[in-house]
């Protein structure tokens, strides 16, 4: 396959190039920081940011794509499903 961008840096604007499932824990981290996150089903995801503070984002839409640079998904608190962090 040819990659005619691979002599281009990534940055945080450049497209992700690597995916996987996010399975939420409560006392784990996830193995990489996310540079946005797939909300495969509808409800509530409660996230530690990579800058240390911890919010839970309500009524999140099933499909939404956010743009979250995340370290942790926290079991408790998170609803949502068919988590998915690209980086």
């Amino acid at each position: 396959m040819m990659d005619t961008f691979k002599s281009h840096g990534r940055s945080l604007t450049s497209p992700p190039e690597e995916a996987a499932a996010l399975v939420p824990d409560d006392a784990a981290e996830i193995a990489v920081a996310t540079r946005a996150i797939y909300v495969g089903g509808e409800g509530s995801l409660k996230v530690r940011m990579l800058g240390g503070g911890v919010v839970t984002l309500a009524g999140v839409q099933a499909g939404a794509l956010l743009p979250l640079r995340v370290a942790q998904v926290f079991a408790t608190g998170t609803t949502a499903t068919g988590l998915v962090g690209f980086w």
